[in-house]
């Protein structure tokens, strides 16, 4: 043997051995959890929750903030988001609804925020999430809020307004389109297909690449892959793993027209999230038609230094020139000093729904 086989396997059985010790801990931890759910469901408890969105995210918070490893911070959250997920699979299995088919951004979402242990359940419409948690067929859905280039969703936003659902989870997804297709020339493509906000996303690379193609909006990029598996005069923009999912050629990578493309998910459930403290509020409001009206509601929030991340307006659709305001500010409606700002806003709006706090994502 020589110098370099004695070292690597030196090594390799030091590997061995730190194997062993993580997968009997892992083990243990495993039998913690399952000792969580026998006290949750002592006496019969059969409307024990077990998926806690603010726990998870102080587990994954503290990960980072103790790694002193050559792993990134990020990495080492992965790992125990995975770990995570199949120790809370023992305690009962988290099922969440998302636009499929699978191999969608939305289904690259579930597995970022529960983990590959979860059942995900593909439906075809954002409006399908919604039915599907409040008809208790899944605990959670996931769905598109807006993206970084092309803005919001508004059949997301659509669904916000009416369902009595509460926002528990937000999840941000760097967005990489690829364009692909069972043929190998782009020459044979005479259609593109995506969902709209991708084809959006891709409309530049789109009319200098192939501006004799025919573009047309389906459901979801999963689907327009599902599609272009049976057509080669089909390209389909979607995801890398869409094009593994359903055996398709690759013909060009990261055809977004703005590199930084990411879009935000919110988790949607019946239940609400306690204080992590880290957490984000979200609320819709209309206001009333006078002078300095807006001005007074966000008042409520700069007067008690409460940082707002996000306000987007949009017609209302029951008066003519009327408009909702979609606002994401810091802090959980528990928090003393933003239950006080809320509580004015409230009496101040001509509309008003409160639609969750969360737990801002350590991922």
């Amino acid at each position: 043997m020589t110098t370099e086989q004695a070292q690597l396997t030196e090594i390799r059985n030091k590997i061995d051995s730190i194997d062993e010790q993580i997968q009997l801990l892992i083990g243990q931890r495993a039998e913690c959890a399952q000792k969580v759910a026998d006290i949750k469901t002592q006496g019969g408890n059969v409307d024990a929750v077990f998926y806690r969105p603010e726990r998870e995210a102080q587990v994954l918070r503290s990960v980072k903030a103790r790694n002193t490893s050559l792993l990134p911070d990020v990495e080492m959250a992965k790992l125990f988001r995975e770990i995570m997920s199949a120790c809370l699979a023992l305690e009962q299995p988290v099922s969440v609804a998302y636009l499929g088919p699978e191999g969608s951004y939305s289904h690259a979402s579930v597995v970022k925020q529960f983990g590959s242990s979860a059942q995900a359940i593909a439906v075809t419409t954002i409006e399908d999430v919604f039915a599907t948690v409040e008809k208790g067929e899944s605990n959670y859905g996931i769905v598109p809020v807006e993206n970084s280039s092309e803005g919001v969703v508004k059949s997301s936003q659509n669904e916000l307004i009416k369902s009595n659902l509460k926002v528990s989870g937000e999840v941000e997804l760097p967005i990489h389109h690829c364009l692909m297709s069972k043929s190998t020339s782009h020459k044979s493509i005479k259609k593109v297909v995506a969902h709209q906000q991708a084809l959006g996303q891709c409309e530049g690379w789109l009319k200098n690449n192939l501006p004799w193609a025919e573009v047309e909006a389906v459901q979801s990029n999963a689907l327009a892959a599902k599609l272009a598996q049976s057509d080669n005069t089909l390209a389909a923009i979607a995801s890398e793993q869409a094009a593994q999912l359903y055996q398709l050629i690759i013909l060009d990578s990261h055809i977004e027209d703005y590199k930084d493309n990411s879009t935000k998910f919110w988790v949607i459930g019946k239940e609400e999230t306690q204080p992590s403290g880290e957490d984000k509020t979200a609320l819709i409001i209309s206001i009333h038609n006078k002078s300095g009206a807006l001005l007074d509601i966000l008042s409520c929030f700069s007067q008690r230094n409460i940082n707002m991340t996000r306000i987007v307006s949009r017609p209302s659709t029951d008066k003519t020139w009327d408009y909702l305001f979609f606002i994401d500010v810091l802090g959980h409606q528990n928090d003393e000093n933003l239950k006080a700002a809320l509580q004015e806003v409230q009496s101040k709006a001509a509309f008003y729904k409160l639609l969750g706090s969360f737990p801002v994502s350590p991922l």
